[in-house]
């Protein structure tokens, strides 16, 4: 598994690993699911695609729902897969909740659905402080969940609460864990904060100029709509806010960046606090060596076998 903050260069390192290992690509990131998001995702070019086979990108629709549940049965399938044709599966991605279901096992309930609860918790999160609200009910009920569940991912939140309230039953209280049937070798990119800021600045400029706002046009002339949650994407929420003439370009850019470093902050605590065992490499000057060096170790190979 290749995990680490947006930006920091897992595509790049996924490329080149999976070329050495005779490797496949497992998407572990929540946009690149969804056909015509590419720019505003960072989601691999044609070119890398055709490198090397990549699974789990463009698999849907941006109003078609993807659970953590389906995430996880569609990720274990390709991983399977993979293995059978005697290749090697490399899960890339930095949505932290979908690497560790895997390496850890979760069992994920059943979500249980009532439009009628749902159109109720969506209404107070539409009301003035809304989301504020939703935690302390979630605090009342599952205090553990309450404390674990961003605040600002309100998907989470209400989906927790739905799960409470139907079954009568803590949210945190109902995932087990089945370790996988395999070995997993989890390493972790890192940059000096710095130099990951500049980078993910000049990134965002990159694409715009490459049609970023074309792109989150060209999805809503198609009919998907500003309330999806794929549209809730970083980008794409203040890019919305630029073409309905709320603010102006240099602003929505500027709102991406302040998004895009709480966002790296966010990646840094889930995996220092969800789960520490990342082996963790400083991209750079003879990282790529250093790390191969370690997993022909971990495999219990030859150097020169990598």
């Amino acid at each position: 598994m290749i995990v680490g903050s947006t930006a920091v260069g897992k595509t790049a390192y996924s490329l080149q690993l999976a070329a050495s290992l005779n490797g496949e690509v497992v998407s572990a990131d929540s946009r690149y699911l969804y056909r015509g998001m590419d720019i505003g995702t960072a989601k691999p070019n044609s070119d890398e695609m055709s490198r090397v086979s990549h699974h789990l990108i463009d698999v849907a629709n941006p109003d078609e729902p993807w659970s953590l549940a389906k995430y996880k049965r569609a990720a274990m399938y390709a991983i399977e897969d993979i293995q059978t044709r005697g290749r090697l599966p490399l899960l890339v991605g930095g949505s932290g909740q979908y690497v560790v279901a895997i390496v850890e096992g979760w069992n994920i309930p059943p979500r249980p659905e009532d439009d009628v609860l749902r159109s109720q918790l969506q209404e107070t999160l539409r009301e003035p402080g809304g989301s504020e609200a939703l935690r302390e009910q979630l605090a009342a009920l599952d205090p553990e969940s309450a404390a674990t569940i961003d605040i600002h991912n309100a998907r989470r939140v209400i989906r927790a609460l739905e799960v409470c309230i139907l079954t009568g039953r803590p949210f945190s209280a109902q995932r087990g864990k089945s370790p996988p049937p395999y070995d997993v070798f989890v390493l972790g990119l890192s940059m000096p904060r710095p130099q990951l800021y500049a980078r993910i600045d000049e990134r965002i400029n990159d694409m715009l100029n490459a049609g970023w706002v074309e792109e989150v046009r060209r999805l809503v002339e198609r009919g998907y709509g500003w309330n999806l949650p794929a549209m809730s994407a970083i980008g794409y929420r203040q890019i919305g806010e630029h073409l309905r003439g709320e603010i102006d370009l240099r602003e929505a850019a500027r709102r991406i960046q302040v998004a895009s470093r709480r966002l790296v902050r966010r990646q840094a605590a889930w995996f220092s606090s969800k789960y520490r065992g990342v082996r963790w490499y400083t991209v750079g000057e003879g990282a790529l060596e250093l790390i191969k060096a370690d997993i022909a170790a971990w495999c219990g190979q030859p150097r020169a076998g990598v």
